[in-house]
């Protein structure tokens, strides 16, 4: 059995839940607090940055799933050869705020380069489509990265306000984009959808109701400056997760 075959295997059963250290954050104590949170928490993989020795620490301290993040074909081909075992395009809501951009072509575009760079390299591959984009160019762009041979999409809600807003709303507001595009993805494409941005121990159970199959869970951990806050952070999204199978193996 892989170390994939695990995340797999949750993705099946729509409990998985991948902690994401950030693809913007290069501080290695972070990442590595944030791994250890994930592993000991039974998470069913990690999403670190690109960076070339960040993968290859990272991989050198644990057997868990490992996802690399990056927008860089090129970056995403390097980090499977330094042991990555999943790669995301994407993770793109990091970047708005440096003034980027990305369309559906420009994403289909990426995940060509990124397929023809791996060749026949067998590698699971997930894909982010932008929040950005409207819900018509998600669904046909989601078509599109299926028939390529893309194994996950992400969902992401590129949520802005001026309005400074407190408590379990301000938590809602957040993630309230990423889960009505995971509604509409999954009424309308195959593929499994993991739910991102915005996701914590009080949002996950929304993102499962919409039908995700996995959820990716950042901020609420990697912002976090206790380990041990990591990790019980970590562990609620886990036990959530597993209900949510649960109660899906019920109706069966």
């Amino acid at each position: 059995m892989s170390r994939i075959d695990l995340f797999k295997q949750h993705l099946e059963e729509k409990r998985a839940v991948k902690v994401i250290a950030g693809i913007d954050n290069f501080d290695i104590k972070n990442i590595k607090k944030v791994v250890s949170a994930a592993e000991k928490s039974g998470a069913s993989a990690v999403d670190i940055c690109a960076k070339e020795e960040i993968v290859s620490e990272i991989r050198s301290m644990t057997d868990m799933p490992i996802f690399v993040s990056s927008v860089k074909p090129s970056g995403l081909v390097r980090a499977v050869e330094l042991g990555a075992d999943a790669i995301e395009l994407g993770n793109f809501d990091v970047l708005y705020k440096t003034g980027a951009s990305f369309s559906a072509s420009d994403v289909l575009a990426l995940a060509k380069e990124t397929k023809a760079l791996l060749a026949d390299e067998d590698i699971f591959f997930s894909v982010t489509i932008p929040g950005e984009i409207s819900i018509s160019e998600q669904i046909e762009l989601a078509h599109e990265l299926e028939a390529i041979g893309v194994d996950l999409i992400q969902t992401e809600g590129h949520y802005t306000s001026d309005v400074q807003l407190e408590g379990a709303r301000a938590l809602m507001d957040r993630a309230e984009l990423t889960i009505s595009n995971t509604i509409e993805l999954v009424r309308n494409v195959e593929i499994p959808v993991m739910t991102a941005t915005g996701i914590n121990p009080t949002t996950a159970p929304f993102a499962f109701a919409a039908g995700a199959s996995a959820i990716g869970c950042g901020s609420c951990i990697n912002k976090l400056t206790s380990e041990l806050g990591m990790i019980a952070t970590a562990s609620s999204l886990v036990e959530i997760a597993k209900k949510n199978a649960s109660k899906i193996a019920e109706l069966v």
